[in-house]
């Protein structure tokens, strides 16, 4: 039996890297899938083709997850076409210069914050009630390494995710008497369009000491992601899960 026969789930985010990922194995273990896109419509069709041509279902919907209108408007499209909605991944990430502090304008970290959680609110407040309703569901927060182990550079992103990281916890505790789970994924340097940027002699140095001696694929990220919205994982609620092959131990 799949791991998620009869499931429906919506990935924020989910065009390109470890939101890709995740709506591909998400499909290929029974959950029809919500390809959530805000600008690149080839891609986001390109993931809802692969998982039709492997027998999946799947569909793609423009939205911008940082907006409560879109979002509504995607959750009412998304549930007429597949229906509720059990699984939701907080995956849509807002890009950030990679500037140390002293030259950080607050526009831009303003920008990182806010959009970054909007995008986590707005998702949750558009689902959480027909969880509630249900009595059950599933929330998986895709956070960031970086956001308790910080990096020269990183400080919107660290700040933001760290942020993300309160909020799933929050959530966890109040929507636990309704039977729903919340659980972050705490991803380390993942090998995607958003990493491509890093000089290849960092990742390298990264790789050598990582304990597994190497960079994540968005696939790795996407397997514990699967785990977290499994029924397999029913008594898991409110936990950080680092998967950096070993770099971050909790």
């Amino acid at each position: 039996m799949p791991l998620l026969s009869n499931k429906v789930a919506l990935i924020t985010g989910s065009s390109r890297g470890i939101g890709a990922a995740t709506a591909r194995l998400f499909a290929a273990n029974g959950a029809a899938v919500v390809v959530n896109y805000v600008t690149n419509s080839d891609a986001a069709d390109g993931v809802v083709a692969d998982i039709r041509k492997s027998g999946g279902k799947a569909i793609a919907i423009q939205a911008d997850a940082a907006d409560p209108d879109q979002v509504g408007q995607m959750v009412t499209k998304a549930t007429h076409a597949l229906g509720d909605i059990d699984i939701l991944v907080l995956n849509a990430s807002i890009t950030f210069p990679v500037v140390p502090f002293v030259e950080f304008k607050w526009a831009d970290f303003e920008q990182k914050l806010m959009r970054e959680l909007k995008a986590s609110f707005f998702s949750c407040q558009a689902v959480v009630p027909g969880m509630i309703e249900r009595k059950g569901g599933a929330i998986i927060a895709v956070s960031s390494g970086l956001s308790r182990q910080p990096g020269p550079g990183f400080i919107a992103h660290s700040t933001a995710k760290s942020g993300l990281d309160a909020f799933a916890k929050s959530l966890a505790m109040e929507l636990g008497p309704h039977g729903i789970r919340v659980n972050v994924i705490a991803p380390g340097l993942t090998v995607t369009d958003a990493t491509a940027f890093q000089p290849e002699e960092m990742k390298q140095m990264i790789a050598s000491h990582t304990p597994l001696r190497r960079l994540a694929q968005p696939e790795d990220i996407a397997g514990a992601i699967l785990m977290l919205a499994s029924d397999h994982c029913g008594f898991v609620s409110g936990t950080y899960t680092p998967v950096s092959g070993g770099m971050q131990m909790e």
